[in-house]
């Protein structure tokens, strides 16, 4: 090895000892989803990457912060692996974020089970996963910025797409409820804020197990998501989440989304081989042999 080759490896590993080490992005947490079961599980800081520190953060022709890039989103355990890889976790929102329950509310929130798929577990007859409950899905999501538009692509269920107008418009008028919503965006500083509104009434997010019931959101449900970088792969995601017949109040809960280069979205047919259609599953080839 020689002298400048064992310096620039002295000095990788020191960098990596430093920076994989740090703080910085505040500290693990534990969560305990007691609204359906006492599932508990820890929620730690991403790590500050080597090959992130000191870069600038990505910037587009108008000075304004560019998101454009494929992310591991609140979905994952943002603890890098070998690669480039991020490990996937069934991630769902703190109750201790939560606002109190109007009267009535918790009852609109929490459905035990009622037999019927189409509440206990829609993603198995494909149904989407809609909003909000996409924010938290453990895959990829790719995100393209152009000056006036912001487009979101999800993996899952065959790279549902979400086209966000940042030119300063309202949201339309008598808006039809949707699965995903009417999403406008605008800038507050090197902050990106996005509105969604007109989502139909669904899942808060999904469980990925449904034996202790389902939790949703109602139609009158109002999103904001804030994105800022926190370094050049390391987003600080915050959503607040307003549903004037459920909870007395907005809240809040910050997640973190982190950028990887090498990611690309790959295909997803929730049809294609689905043995659950009306939940009546069939067994796989594989398992019939």
């Amino acid at each position: 090895m020689t002298g400048k080759t064992s310096t620039t490896f002295l000095i990788s590993v020191i960098a990596m000892a430093v920076f994989s080490s740090s703080p910085a992005y505040g500290q693990a947490r534990k969560i305990c989803i007691t609204y359906t079961g006492n599932n508990c599980f820890t929620v730690a800081p991403p790590k500050l990457y080597v090959s992130d520190a000191g870069m600038p953060i990505p910037r587009a022709l108008d000075g304004k912060p560019d998101f454009t890039g494929v992310y591991a989103g609140p979905g994952f355990t943002h603890q890098e692996g070998p690669n480039d890889t991020d490990e996937p976790r069934l991630r769902q929102f703190d109750p201790m974020k939560m606002a109190s329950f109007k009267p009535g509310g918790e009852k609109l929130f929490y459905r035990s089970n009622s037999g019927d798929n189409r509440i206990d577990d829609p993603i198995s007859l494909c149904l989407p996963y809609g909003f909000t409950s996409q924010i938290l899905v453990p895959y990829a999501q790719q995100w393209i910025q152009s000056p006036n538009w912001m487009v979101v692509r999800h993996e899952f269920q065959n790279n549902w797409s979400r086209a966000i107008p940042l030119d300063g418009r309202p949201h339309p008028k008598d808006l039809e409820p949707t699965w995903g919503g009417d999403s406008v965006g605008h800038w507050e500083g090197e902050t990106l804020v996005i509105d969604t509104v007109g989502i139909k009434a669904w899942l808060l997010a999904n469980r990925g197990n449904s034996e202790n019931g389902t939790i949703w959101h109602s139609d009158a449900i109002h999103v904001i998501e804030r994105l800022k970088y926190l370094s050049a792969r390391i987003i600080s995601y915050a959503v607040t989440i307003d549903d004037p017949k459920i909870w007395t109040a907005p809240w809040t809960e910050d997640f973190y989304m982190v950028k990887h280069p090498t990611w690309n979205l790959l295909e997803y047919v929730c049809q294609e081989n689905n043995r659950c259609a009306q939940g009546h599953c069939t067994p796989s080839d594989v398992q019939v042999q």
